[in-house]
């Protein structure tokens, strides 16, 4: 796949860190004209040793003020982009599109009280974009993050989401806040236990962040792989929560990432 060379600029990357053998982050130095949404994704191509370019999108992790941009990925065997992004070193090349993508943002509600975000593996990315932008505290009286991993190591960016409330410039209330993980692969204090389906259907996700589903005041945001989407978007239709459609008002806005 090619773009042309006015179409990206290119950037230089200033830290890689692997934190498991699949899992890892990464800056890179952000153009000054690049702009972008809390939610929003990038386009990033690797040139690769034939000289040919692969492009993947990829959701940041940093913040719009930030002036850096920060990465997930779950590197993939043999996968054509992962494998070649896994490569690269401090001062490498990284080629970013000029323009920023999706419409995983604040944007899709228009009211709600109460934000819910749910994510399974790397989905998690754009929520953390999201999470450090003041607009998220100012709109809305509560919000929750599920995240779904297999393993308790798995959560990466947990030093991140423990330190938001002492982010002064964000006006996070007491009690505002809540993360809740849960755990597919093993049991662990301290984490709830199951695929997300299951703790809809049960009731145990609402009990353990101590607030209802209710379609008048909750607005969800679910990002995962396709599967993921597919079964929480039935379960949450089952609850009288609905896809937020440009023609339909709703309360579920969702993006694949995986």
């Amino acid at each position: 796949m090619t773009a042309r060379d006015d179409k990206f600029t290119r950037q230089t990357i200033t830290a890689l860190q692997r934190h498991t053998p699949k899992l890892f982050s990464l800056r890179c130095t952000r153009d000054a004209a690049f702009r972008f949404r809390a939610g929003q994704f990038a386009r990033l191509g690797v040139r690769t040793a034939s000289g040919c370019v692969v492009w993947r999108a990829y959701s940041m992790v940093s913040a719009p003020h930030d002036d850096y941009l920060e990465f997930f990925s779950i590197q993939v065997p043999d996968g054509q982009f992962s494998s070649q992004l896994a490569r690269l070193q401090v001062g490498d090349e990284l080629l970013v599109e000029r323009q920023a993508y999706g419409f995983l943002t604040l944007d899709r509600f228009s009211d709600g009280r109460d934000l819910w975000l749910l994510a399974s593996g790397t989905g998690i990315a754009p929520f953390l974009s999201i999470l450090q932008e003041p607009e998220v505290w100012q709109r809305f009286a509560q919000v929750r993050l599920l995240y779904s991993v297999r393993h308790a190591e798995e959560q990466v960016y947990r030093a991140l989401l423990d330190a938001l409330p002492g982010r002064d410039y964000l006006g996070i209330r007491a009690g505002q806040w809540q993360y809740l993980v849960t755990l597919t692969g093993e049991q662990q204090d301290g984490c709830l236990h199951g695929r997300l389906t299951r703790l809809l259907a049960t009731g145990e996700l609402e009990r353990a962040a101590g607030l209802a589903l209710q379609p008048e005041h909750s607005r969800l945001m679910v990002c995962g792989n396709p599967q993921m989407i597919e079964d929480t978007r039935e379960s949450l239709r089952q609850r009288g929560l609905q896809l937020a459609l440009t023609r339909r008002p709703g309360q579920v806005a969702v993006e694949n990432y995986w």
